[in-house]
């Protein structure tokens, strides 16, 4: 299983359009994606980006609950489904992000692509920062308290 990983950098362009890096591409096609899904992320400005694989997957795990009586169904399936837009890949590498998205995540002239192993996410490079310096210290408080192995 091929993962997404690493982080990229790209301009976007004045119409809204951003190389997905090659990495990211392959991922996708593997998968048999020839796009992405993207939504906004909870909790940060930043958008989550993933494959058909990723969606069905999300839709398998809501066929536990019942569409019409669970509150849970109707939350996560409005959270994931109704948020989703498929945006194509071009033959130059390149997809469209929605202007609604490019406000949500702030994001100007760069655009980050950062690898989450089955996810990725969208930053704008500056607001990422701080976030990415967070989740490391995190991690390394957690190391140290032992409990990360």
């Amino acid at each position: 299983m091929q993962r997404f990983v690493s982080k990229v950098a790209n301009k976007l362009d004045a119409k809204g359009r951003v190389s997905v890096p090659a990495s990211f591409r392959q991922v996708l096609a593997g998968q048999g994606s020839a796009g992405f899904y993207c939504i906004r992320a909870l909790g940060h400005p930043a958008l989550n980006g993933f494959s058909e694989t990723f969606f069905a997957d999300a839709g398998e795990k809501l066929n536990k609950f019942n569409p019409v009586f669970s509150r849970d169904y109707a939350a996560q399936a409005t959270a994931i489904f109704a948020q989703a837009n498929y945006l194509e890949i071009d033959n130059d590498g390149r997809a469209r992000l929605p202007d609604e998205l490019i406000a949500f995540a702030g994001i100007r002239e760069r655009v980050l692509f950062v690898g989450l192993d089955r996810i990725f996410e969208i930053w704008n490079p500056e607001t990422f920062e701080p976030v990415e310096r967070a989740r490391l210290e995190e991690m390394q408080r957690a190391y140290e308290a032992g409990a990360v192995s």
